[in-house]
């Protein structure tokens, strides 16, 4: 599982923002075949039709200078891929890729995995650390077993602070830039397990593999990373 996931963390496109995208209107979503292109209804994909940003600013639309277009609510420009991720949470030097809206999922199990993975070499390890101090013969500095005890620690803390971060509903990016007068009504905050959800999908027998089932994908546009449901009467000012 940990190299599986590892695996679809690094060769999944973590979702980038298409040229020219820009949000469907009420009018336009009921034409949209909720199947096709990658916008499952929510953006049309290659469309030439303008769009300014204050027609959408009630939206959470923003509008990257660097790549001089509209992208959807929490995307961000990433500098080491130039271009823009959808729901960008960061970029990851050890998977050579950015972690963002299509490949998150994946990214917290391969987190899991090597976590239980690092579990299992500790309690392995437990019989030989206790040898070290009673067999000069015995191949394992107190070095060695720090690191692998380090590692570990470093993973857990990282696995419990996503998990945090998603019981929020908020990427790394958005914590580190969160107003502490909104920190209590984030807008995309519905409670921890619809939170859940928009991350792992609503089918629970999937939550421990990266796939997702085709009826979350057909109706969750979160998972698609285009458009994102927000609390009942959010207001920004409370």
């Amino acid at each position: 599982m940990v190299l599986w996931t590892y695996a679809t963390v690094v060769l999944t496109d973590p979702g980038g923002v298409p040229l020219n995208w820009r949000p469907l209107r009420e009018e336009e979503k009921g034409d949209a075949d909720p199947l096709v292109g990658l916008g499952y209804g929510i953006a049309k994909i290659g469309t030439n039709q303008s769009a300014v940003p204050g027609d959408f600013k009630n939206l959470d639309i923003g509008f990257c200078l660097k790549c001089n277009r509209l992208k959807p609510p929490r995307a961000h420009h990433c500098s080491i891929c130039n271009r823009c991720i959808l729901k960008m949470d960061h970029h990851c030097g050890w998977v050579a890729n950015c972690v963002g809206a299509l490949n998150y999922k994946s990214f917290l199990l391969f987190l899991f995995y090597t976590s239980l993975a690092a579990i299992l070499v500790c309690l392995a390890l437990l019989r030989v650390f206790m040898e070290i101090f009673n067999d000069d013969e015995v191949d394992l500095t107190p070095g060695k077993l720090a690191a692998t005890f380090i590692a570990f620690v470093s993973v857990l803390g990282f696995l419990i602070m996503h998990i945090t971060l998603v019981g929020a509903n908020r990427t790394t990016i958005e914590f580190q830039a969160k107003d502490k007068k909104t920190g209590l009504t984030w807008r995309y905050d519905l409670g921890w397990k619809k939170n859940y959800e928009q991350v792992f999908g609503t089918e629970k027998k999937l939550w421990l593999i990266p796939v997702y089932s085709k009826d979350d994908i057909r109706r969750m546009p979160a998972l698609q990373g285009f458009e994102y449901p927000t609390r009942p009467n959010w207001d920004p000012q409370h």
